[in-house]
C-alpha cells in the first residue's frame, strides 16, 4: 500500500470541470503528500453484479437487507471507498462518520507494521481485569490529551451505545448515592435489587428528546426517537421525552421565532423533570447531542445548550452529552460541544466512531465505588487507543482542524449556491465545519438523490425524515469540496 502513495500538485487557480456540469469551482491548491486518487471512476451501476452476488450470498446466512454494496478496502485510500466492482467513489459518509483520516493512512500503516505494537492487535484482554503494562500511560497520550473541560476520568467502552448505556449506569449510580448520603447499601436495598424492585432497583429515568439517536441497547433504546424501525417491537421504559428546536432556515431570518422556539422546548424540559418527579419516576439526568445526528441533523443554538445546562443544575440531574457521531473534529472543534461556551462543563461525555474506540469522560463524583459495576469482558481495546494516538498525532501535525474548517466552508457555501439554484430540491441547508445537511422535498426524493450521486461516483449519507447528511473524514480537503460540489451539480440538474 505504501508504494501507491501519490505526491502531486495542482497549479494554482486551476479550475475543477466535470463534463455535463454547469457549476464552475475553483479547486484548492495542493501541496500536502496525498493518499487520495484524483477522482471518481465509475465501471458499473451501483450496486454492480459481483456487489449483488454477495448479497445474495449473505442473505441466505442473514438478513442483508440493509447492504449498499461490498467494499473493497484494499484498493481504497484516503477519501475514496472502492467497492468490489472497481468503482472508485468520493465518500463524504466515511462508513456513518467512523473513520477520521481515510481509508489505509499511511501513518495507521505504519504503526501496523511496527513489531513493538503487534501485541496490541494479537492480545485483546479483559481490560478491566488484566490491563497491559502501558495501559495507563496510552491512555494518559490518547483520551486524556484530549478530555473535556472540567473531566479526569475516562472509562473505555467497545461502542456508542454500551458507551452511553454505561454512562447512564454511572449517573443513576451516582444519583443513588446522593440520595443515600453515599452510605451503603442496605440489606433490603441488596434483595430487591436481585428481583428488579425498589429501593434496589430505582426508578429513575432518563430525560431525551425527539429526534435523538443515542443508541440500540435497551437502556439507550428508551432515550432513542429517531425512527420507528430502531424501536419497534422493543420494551421500553416510561422516560421523559422533549421536543428538540425545530429551528426555521436561514437562521438570519427567523430569529425571533427560533429563539421562542427554544424556549418552548427549554420550558418543555422542566415541566416533564416535575412531572416525572410527581409519578415517582426521578430525572437522574439528561442526555443530549450536540447535533442530532440520526433524527435528521437537527441544530440549536449555544444558548438553548447553556441554558439546559442551567435547567440541569437547578433540578440535580447529572448533564450527559453524547459526542458519538459529532467527536473528535468534525465540526472543527475537536468537541462540538465546545461552541457552547459552558461555564459549568458537562458531568459526562460519550464518545465513539472517530475516535476509533468507545467510552465515556465523566467528572470525579461519577467515578464508580466499587468494582466490577462498570464493567464487561473486552472493555474497550488497547489497539483502538495506540491508533487514536496516532490519530491525534497526525491532526495536530497536519492542523485538521483548521483544514475542516477551510474544507467545511467551501462544502457549506456550494450547498447555499446550490439551494439558490435548485430550491425545488434542496433546503434548509445547515452545518458546521463539514458537518453539514441539507433536506429534500421526501424521503423517495433523497434516497433516489443518494442513489443518483452514488452511481457518479459519490458517497452521500441519509438522516430523518428527507435529509442529506454529510460526513467526510478530517483529510478531506477544499478540492474534494469542490470535486463534489462540480458533480453533485451535474446530479442536480439532471434530477428527474
Amino acid at each position: 500500500m505504501a508504494a501507491m502513495l501519490l505526491a502531486r500538485q495542482l497549479p494554482q487557480h486551476s479550475r475543477l470541470i466535470v463534463p455535463g456540469c454547469k457549476y464552475i469551482s475553483q479547486a484548492a491548491t495542493k501541496t500536502d503528500v496525498d493518499f487520495d486518487f484524483d477522482g471518481p471512476s465509475m465501471k458499473t451501476a451501483v450496486p454492480g453484479p459481483r456487489s449483488k452476488e454477495l448479497t445474495k450470498q449473505l442473505s441466505e446466512i442473514q438478513n442483508a437487507d440493509a447492504v449498499h454494496f461490498f467494499c473493497n478496502y484494499e484498493e481504497s485510500r484516503g477519501n475514496y471507498l472502492v467497492d468490489v466492482d472497481g468503482n472508485r467513489m468520493l465518500d463524504l459518509y466515511s462508513q456513518i462518520s467512523s473513520i477520521p483520516l481515510g481509508y489505509n493512512h499511511p501513518a495507521l500503516l505504519k504503526l501496523l507494521q511496527q513489531p513493538q505494537n503487534l501485541s496490541a492487535f494479537i492480545n485483546r484482554p479483559a481490560l478491566g481485569i488484566l490491563p497491559p503494562e502501558n495501559f495507563a500511560a496510552k491512555l494518559e497520550e490518547s483520551l486524556l490529551a484530549v478530555v473535556p473541560k472540567g473531566m479526569k476520568q475516562v472509562i473505555t467502552m467497545a461502542c456508542g451505545s454500551c458507551s452511553n448505556e454505561n454512562a447512564f449506569k454511572s449517573i443513576f449510580m451516582w444519583y443513588r448515592n446522593k440520595e443515600r448520603g453515599h452510605s451503603k447499601a442496605s440489606k433490603e436495598e441488596l434483595a430487591t435489587c436481585m428481583i428488579n424492585q425498589p429501593p434496589g432497583s430505582p426508578d429513575y429515568s432518563m430525560l431525551s428528546f425527539m429526534g435523538a439517536f443515542h443508541g440500540r441497547t435497551i437502556g439507550c433504546l428508551a432515550t432513542t426517537h429517531s425512527k420507528a424501525i430502531h424501536k419497534l417491537d422493543i420494551p421500553s421504559f416510561d422516560w421523559p421525552i422533549a421536543p428538540f428546536p425545530r429551528l426555521k432556515y436561514p437562521l438570519a431570518d427567523f430569529v425571533k421565532e427560533n429563539q421562542e422556539e427554544e424556549a418552548h422546548c427549554l420550558e418543555e424540559v422542566e415541566d416533564l423533570i416535575v412531572k416525572y418527579r410527581k409519578k415517582k419516576k426521578t430525572v437522574a439526568g439528561i442526555v443530549v447531542e450536540p447535533i442530532q445526528s440520526e433524527g435528521g441533523d437537527n441544530h440549536a443554538s449555544d444558548d438553548f445548550f447553556k441554558k439546559l445546562r442551567v435547567i440541569a443544575r437547578k433540578h440535580g440531574c447529572a448533564f450527559l452529552v453524547d459526542e458519538v457521531q459529532t467527536g473528535c473534529g468534525a465540526t472543527g472543534k475537536f468537541w462540538a460541544h465546545e461552541y457552547w461556551g459552558l461555564t459549568d462543563p458537562a458531568d459526562a461525555v460519550t464518545f465513539s466512531k472517530k475516535m476509533l474506540t468507545g467510552g465515556f469522560f465523566h467528572k470525579e463524583e461519577l467515578r464508580p465505588d466499587a468494582p466490577y459495576r462498570i464493567f464487561n469482558t473486552w472493555h474497550g481495546d488497547p489497539s483502538k487507543t495506540l491508533m487514536l494516538s496516532e490519530v491525534l498525532n497526525v491532526i495536530k501535525r497536519e492542523d485538521l482542524l483548521s483544514n475542516v474548517m477551510h474544507s467545511g466552508k467551501v462544502l457549506h457555501d456550494g450547498l447555499l449556491d446550490l439551494q439558490v439554484r435548485y430550491p425545488h430540491i434542496v433546503s434548509r441547508v445547515r452545518g458546521r465545519g463539514t458537518f453539514c445537511a441539507f433536506d429534500t422535498p421526501t424521503d423517495a426524493i433523497r434516497n433516489k438523490l443518494i442513489a443518483n450521486a452514488r452511481n457518479k461516483g459519490v458517497v452521500l449519507g441519509g438522516s430523518g425524515e428527507k435529509s442529506v447528511r454529510f460526513r467526510p473524514t478530517l483529510v478531506f480537503r477544499e478540492h474534494h469540496a469542490h470535486l463534489f460540489l462540480n458533480i453533485f451539480d451535474g446530479v442536480l440538474a439532471d434530477f428527474k
